[in-house]
């Protein structure tokens, strides 16, 4: 990434330090600038603060040249765009990379103890210095944003001068910021003023109502799209440590690639499908080929391209029955269609060697499957799946988030979005829908996911931007016993295959017609495709797992607290699940570890019968 040229401002009198050569270069991996760095998150490049700057603007503009573009057609349509581009890299050989801006403005000197405006430090050309004493300056250790995604400075100024609402501007004094280094609490951070106001800690300033009660509202700034004007806002900003998680948590929608658009050949056409949806015979489909590719062969026959025109026109009108779906539905009908596709398989022999989906069942005798509840699995040999940045939130969890809380990447509306594109293997698991019902409708069952989901609920209702259109929670006994399912197999399956647990991802599929979870390992690299975890597939060794995986989460190091909670996790919509036995890195879940109970697996000591697999376990 590439910071913009500092302004040239008269250095003091006397320096004689060389000005830096610019433009600074920072080295952010092209997949952190989806997940970590993206669009509005703050980086830090040497002893400076930066936010990473939108995806339009004339002077920051990502150089599309360098964003190779990535396709993936269905979760285009889910989001209503054209392709996606993988951002650009950072590097001796790239021209700009991704542009950013310095945020936060607020800085001080750690030697004068100087607390101002960056522009007010009289900085020598080219360097981010104190003009008097010559040490490097150092960026505000504190923000405020607010649920809305925007971001500002923290107002030290009216922090401090607190009372004196009745004064008109500023106090025209210089503030200082002094630790005393005593302790690491925000109590030995202390603000003062030469105007003789009485000097402030930070302390309280991270309290929900600190600076509603100063009668200080959210500015409404978007510092990373260039020209953007103040929202009008009336959310309550909250202080945050400028490296807290909080600060920016990126909304991710992801799609594997599945037949029929799983094959690289159809990459081809891609220009081309308003002139190729018109054709309704072989013979049209030819001509059109013929002339598409001016003669040459093209990669794919006419009846593959009549195929696919099929299966597009089918998935779009799919759209028209329900045009009032919202996003959120569209995505969800994605899933059902991926779902399906596992299920059915892919065999590799079947496909052509620019396949990017193989999926096919193992050999070998299905009879140790059945006591686990489960039918057959899927070996998952090949899978290309793309993450696009969607949008990005700050202060809450995009998992209990609404629409109306999410910040846009850029001002105007753009054509494509960030993406990148991750190549791994994984097995589909799938359980016995019949047994699941049965088990469902066991009333002590009903009774702890009622508890979650009432929970989850209300959560939701807290955070919607408009309370009309609350999204139902998902939580379900069939999709809470998934989902602490594929944790326990995780965990198990890191200890057998090679993969770090941080390095497996799960994919959750629940529903009225679903209950499976796809675990697999997806990187953009070869690392992800080597053949560990599908070798876990096998039906021999699949058994043996999952009976190791419930022996393990019969027990956890912080029973019987643990097993024993009737609330957990945040907002309350965990039970009994902790970070000593089901919880997994943040990149391995897709649900930000919520909506996990180890009892609907393995059972309570008062009551086994509510583990779904608590018949594997010797009590």
């Amino acid at each position: 990434m590439t910071p913009p040229p500092s302004r040239r401002r008269r250095g003091a009198a006397g320096s004689g330090a060389p000005a830096r050569n610019l433009p600074r270069r920072g080295a952010v991996r092209r997949a952190q600038a989806i997940t970590t760095y993206g669009v509005g998150s703050l980086v830090a490049v040497d002893q400076e603060s930066f936010i990473v700057a939108g995806i339009d603007g004339a002077a920051e503009q990502w150089p599309l040249d360098e964003a190779p573009v990535i396709r993936e057609p269905r979760l285009a349509r889910v989001l209503g765009v054209r392709h996606f581009r993988l951002p650009p890299a950072s590097g001796d050989d790239s021209r700009d990379g991704i542009r950013v801006r310095r945020f936060p403005l607020w800085h001080h000197c750690p030697e004068c103890h100087a607390l101002d405006h960056v522009r007010k430090f009289n900085s020598p050309p080219g360097r981010n210095e104190c003009g008097e004493c010559g040490e490097p300056l150092v960026p505000s250790r504190f923000v405020v944003a607010c649920e809305d995604g925007h971001i500002s400075d923290f107002p030290y100024w009216g922090w401090l001068h607190r009372g004196r609402r009745g004064e008109s501007g500023f106090c025209g004094g210089r503030m200082s910021l002094t630790s005393s280094g005593r302790t690491a609490s925000l109590r030995s951070v202390v603000i003062s003023c030469s105007c003789g106001v009485p000097e402030v800690s930070m302390e309280g300033s991270f309290r929900a109502g600190a600076l509603k009660e100063l009668r200080i509202d959210c500015p409404g700034e978007r510092p990373w799209l260039k020209g953007a004007d103040k929202a009008s806002c009336s959310r309550t900003p909250r202080t945050l440590q400028r490296g807290s998680s909080s600060v920016w948590q990126p909304v991710l929608r992801s799609a594997l690639s599945i037949p029929p658009w799983s094959d690289t050949r159809v990459n081809a056409l891609d220009k081309h499908w308003d002139k190729l949806r018109g054709c309704t015979s072989l013979v049209e489909m030819e001509i059109h080929l013929k002339h598409i590719f001016d003669g040459m062969p093209s990669p794919v026959s006419a009846q593959e391209a009549l195929a696919l025109v099929a299966a597009m026109e089918a998935e779009d009108h799919s759209g028209e029955d329900a045009p009032d779906r919202d996003q959120e539905q569209r995505y969800r009908a994605l899933r059902d269609l991926e779902y399906q596709r596992l299920c059915a398989g892919n065999p590799e022999e079947s496909g052509h060697h620019t396949e990017q989906f193989v999926c096919e069942p193992p050999i070998g005798d299905e009879k140790p499957l059945i006591d686990l509840g489960l039918v057959t699995p899927m070996l998952v040999k090949k899978l290309r799946e793309v993450r696009a940045l969607k949008a990005f939130t700050r202060v809450i969890d995009p998992e209990t988030s609404s629409e109306g809380h999410e910040a846009e990447l850029s001002l105007a509306r753009t054509d494509w979005l960030p993406a990148m594109e991750v190549h791994g293997e994984g097995v589909f698991l799938r359980f016995d829908e019949e047994r699941l019902d049965a088990w469902a409708e066991l009333p002590a069952v009903a009774d702890r996911v009622a508890r979650m989901r009432i929970r989850h609920q209300r959560v939701l209702t807290e955070r919607a931007s408009d309370p009309a259109r609350v999204p139902d929670s998902p939580a379900t006994p069939r999709m809470a016993l998934l989902h602490t399912f594929a944790h326990v197999m995780i965990n198990e399956w890191s200890l057998e295959s090679g993969y770090p647990a941080a390095s497996l991802r799960e994919r959750i599929y629940s529903g009225d017609e679903m209950a499976g979870v796809l675990i697999y390992t997806a990187t953009s690299d070869s690392a992800g495709s080597l053949g560990g975890l599908v070798a876990q597939g096998e039906i021999d060794r699949l058994a043996q797992a999952v009976r190791s995986a419930v022996h393990r989460a019969e027990w956890c190091s912080a029973d019987p607290l643990c097993i024993e909670t009737e609330v957990s996790g945040t907002g309350g919509t965990n039970l009994a699940a902790c970070h000593a036995c089901v919880m997994l890195p943040e990149t391995s879940c897709e649900h930000n570890n919520g909506l996990l109970d180890r009892a609907l697996l393995v059972g309570t000591p008062e009551d086994p019968s509510i583990g779904f697999l608590s018949h594997l376990l010797t009590r």
